[in-house]
């Protein structure tokens, strides 16, 4: 059934269209790159897939597509990566759909699912005929040809997707004639077809003479051309083979010598393909889609042949300081807390049933809630073992503070409260970092204050251009009950600093005058309001804390019962307080590191001294009796700050 165009202007914010990003690096010069994946046979390649897609984001595609698994399970499967990809990953997501063993009925339930995703792309193919059948042929209900599903996405749907068709520079198996594929190629476009992507190609000359006759013949959308990087020798021979592709002679000429050496046909191969890709670009041709066999190396390679990734990783414009999810109704969302600042799938999970988003200000995170643990992809990735083998077996609080030290250094990939390695953001600060760690301080996030870089800038930079954007130093940390009321009389002393301390148990401490949000990332840009799309708020810290120390009791259950590894991470989180500090004054570089001057954790190589921890204000020396310091209760300040 399809949708109103009301409701489709209604629910579709601009700017997410394939053919709107191509004209758009068409005008800029900066050509479009986009991946396309395939749905794995097993949960582990799915999984797998998913995190080198997660790390592929840093490449900055234009755009991704996901292939049409043909039968039951695999379509089921490839919806469901386009919903991962579009919300969580916020990937710009294109479904492939096919013709192939697809009743009307499966069509429309194809269609609905990546409309629920936010998905607004379709590449409309025919497909190949299943592997038991010789020749393709319609099912009973379906459509013959890709003709036929472009007109009827068009019928159902309106302009909500935009609509890809396949191009063949050198014909496909059932229709070698050119004038014949021409002619279906433009009847495709005039029934909706916006862009073009075609089967993979190493001739470079018959593609461009391809590219001309298109346009002599009336097709003037964009035309994304199909590469394949290439991995091996045997695999360059039998994908070229499967698509019938020509190679040209000199390529065969320098890869034969070098067939079996696998790193040496890599480096070759990125050469031929680049040059090939600039040839291309050089044609006025400003875009690159990769076929990437679900890997990444080559494609990277190729890319960094091409001079299109930075030293910083990323050759796009974020939009905002934290990575968006693109999911239907996340599209406009422009404020989050920093907390998740490095577990975004995380986030995006425990707020997947919120009815609205913030957008331009933190409403009351009291209402609606944010989602519980148990939700999939919350949790400590890996196995155990993965665990054990990538942190060690940590006997000593030097031991917990070298695994932080190595994280900062690069030298590890995560920890459990970050799900990637540390960034360009953090080295103006990053000896500062390792200092306090190896005091046995566990810095758990981090920033930098920034006082008025351009949003150009290639680090800190975020929003439209010709604007500038600020931040506040922010400090967040797991620190030793027997140094927290120190720190906390430090920050009292000052006229600049907010914090929020609390212990697994619940007992929340603040200087912050209200429970409302305090915005440590903003920007000032032409023509537009100040966005503030980065926030300190108190119900969203109770949220994440409960999250953290999970984090943690997850890492010491990686270890066996009893084991000093597990007891020493246990007592940890059950002792221990999450802290977060705001330097308030974003002028500030230092202020907040000067807090912890002398500040270290005694017998950083003897056993953990435990502390009873406390619970509705009781312990030893109750930090409540610190002046300017209040208890908060779900949110609420239930006594004055004490003068």
């Amino acid at each position: 059934m399809g949708r109103s165009n009301a409701e489709l202007r209604r629910r579709r914010p601009n700017n997410m269209h394939i053919k709107d990003k191509l004209a758009e690096a068409h005008t800029s010069g900066k050509p479009a790159i986009s991946f396309e994946f395939f749905p794995p046979k097993t949960a582990q390649g799915v999984q797998n897939l998913y995190d080198r897609m997660d790390r592929m984001h840093d490449l900055g595609p234009s755009f991704i597509d996901i292939t049409w698994g043909a039968g039951g399970s695999q379509s089921d499967l490839t919806c469901e990566m386009v919903n991962v990809a579009q919300t969580v990953y916020g990937f710009e997501t294109c479904m492939h759909l096919t013709c192939t063993d697809m009743e009307r009925e499966k069509v429309d339930g194809a269609l609905s699912a990546a409309y629920k995703a936010g998905c607004t792309n379709i590449l409309a193919l025919r497909g190949d005929p299943p592997r038991a059948k010789e020749k393709w042929q319609a099912v009973d209900g379906g459509f013959r040809y890709a003709l036929d599903l472009v007109k009827y996405i068009k019928e159902q749907y309106g302009d909500h997707f935009d609509i890809g068709v396949a191009g063949y520079p050198e014909g496909c198996d059932d229709e070698q004639d050119p004038d014949m594929l021409m002619d279906h190629l433009k009847q495709k476009v005039d029934a909706g077809g916006t862009f073009i992507v075609t089967q993979m190609f190493y001739d470079v000359d018959n593609f461009l003479n391809w590219v001309d006759k298109c346009r002599a013949n009336g097709i003037h959308v964009p035309i994304v051309p199909g590469i394949m990087p290439i991995q091996t020798h045997a695999a360059f021979l039998r994908r070229a083979n499967w698509s019938n592709c020509r190679i040209p002679q000199h390529w065969i000429d320098v890869l034969e010598p070098i067939k079996n050496d696998d790193a040496a046909v890599r480096e070759v191969g990125k050469g031929l393909v680049a040059e090939m890709c600039r040839r291309i670009m050089e044609h006025g041709v400003m875009a690159l889609h990769f076929y990437t066999m679900n890997l990444a190396q080559s494609t990277k390679m190729v890319l960094d042949e091409l001079g299109l990734i930075s030293r910083q990783g990323t050759p796009t414009k974020k939009a905002l300081p934290w990575r968006q999810s693109l999911g239907l109704s996340r599209r406009e969302e422009d404020v989050r807390p920093v907390f998740w600042k490095n577990r975004h799938k995380s986030y995006v999970a425990r707020t997947q049933d919120w009815d609205e988003f913030p957008n331009g200000r933190w409403g009351d995170s009291r209402s609606p809630a944010f989602g519980e643990l148990d939700a999939y992809g919350i949790g400590l990735k890996g196995t155990n073992e993965q665990n054990v083998k990538l942190w060690g077996k940590p006997e000593s609080l030097r031991d917990i503070a070298d695994t932080f030290v190595r994280f900062l250094k690069n030298d590890l990939k995560s920890l459990p409260w970050s799900e990637a390695p540390v960034t360009d953001e953090a080295q103006p600060i990053i000896s500062d970092l390792i200092d306090l760690n190896r005091r046995g301080l566990l810095t758990i996030t981090s920033q930098p204050s920034v006082n008025g870089v351009k949003s150009s800038h290639p680090v800190h930079g975020w929003g439209p251009s010709g604007g500038y954007v600020y931040q506040k130093a922010y400090l967040e940390l797991l620190i030793s009950p027997s140094l927290i009321t120190a720190l906390i009389e430090r920050i009292k002393q000052t006229e600049t600093m907010t914090f929020y301390a609390v212990n697994k148990a619940g007992d929340l401490r603040t200087n912050a005058p209200t429970d409302g949000p305090n915005a440590i990332t903003w920007g000032v840009f032409p023509g537009k309001e100040i966005v503030q799309p980065t926030i300190v708020e108190t119900i969203s810290f109770l949220a994440w804390k409960d999250e953290a120390f999970r984090l943690g009791t997850d890492w010491a259950n990686c270890h066996p019962a009893g084991s000093p590894s597990r007891q020493l991470i246990g007592g940890i989180m059950d002792d221990w307080y999450l802290i977060n500090i705001v330097d308030n004054d974003f002028h500030s570089t230092r202020g907040i590191f000067d807090l912890f001057n002398g500040l270290q954790v005694q017998n950083l190589d003897g056993p953990l001294e435990r502390t009873k921890p406390m619970v509705n204000g009781h312990a030893p020396k109750p930090i409540a009796e610190l002046d300017g310091v209040h208890k908060m209760t779900d949110g609420k300040v239930f006594a004055e700050v004490l003068n």
